[in-house]
């Protein structure tokens, strides 16, 4: 009985996170319940040099969608300047971004340039990216400004 309090906070605390974060936007790559960057902890890239999952009862919400952190710790640094963590374009991949399309960035195929966060949507394709990456980056920073609003579908 002792548990059952807690437990439900809990569960109660991520639906309403969950319910909230449900109208994330379309410049925000996230999950239909408003999970942005697949659970994984976007402070983690900068503080340990490698994606760590985020915990689901560590969390908070930027624009409309949900992000989880590894530590309370990167919470709060995440909370205190979230845009010094945010993936570029939204978390949509960094070379669809520069072909102008918007594709799935995958946590686990990521770079930190400059101090921002770039995800792609797979290895072979991160591979592509390196080759040229301020050239890739320039493209994409300048199709984000049109493609930024628009749903993925539309630009197929």
């Amino acid at each position: 009985m002792k548990f059952a309090k807690p437990l439900l906070a809990s569960a109660a605390l991520s639906v309403a996170l969950a319910t909230s974060a449900l109208a994330a936007g379309v410049d925000i790559n996230a999950s239909n319940t408003g999970l942005a960057l697949q659970g994984y902890d976007p402070v983690a890239y900068f503080t340990e040099g490698q994606p760590m999952e985020g915990n689901w009862q560590i969390t908070t919400v930027h624009d409309d969608a949900v992000y989880r952190f590894a530590t309370e710790e990167h919470k709060a640094a995440f909370e205190a300047d979230p845009e010094a963590y945010l993936p570029q374009y939204g978390g949509f991949c960094a070379f669809g971004a520069a072909m102008g399309f918007k594709f799935d960035g995958d946590p686990e195929h990521w770079r930190v340039v400059d101090g921002e966060l770039f995800l792609n949507i797979s290895q072979d394709i991160q591979d592509r990216w390196v080759q040229d990456i301020p050239g890739y980056i320039e493209k994409a920073d300048t199709n984000w400004a049109t493609i930024a609003q628009k749903a993925p579908s539309e630009l197929q």
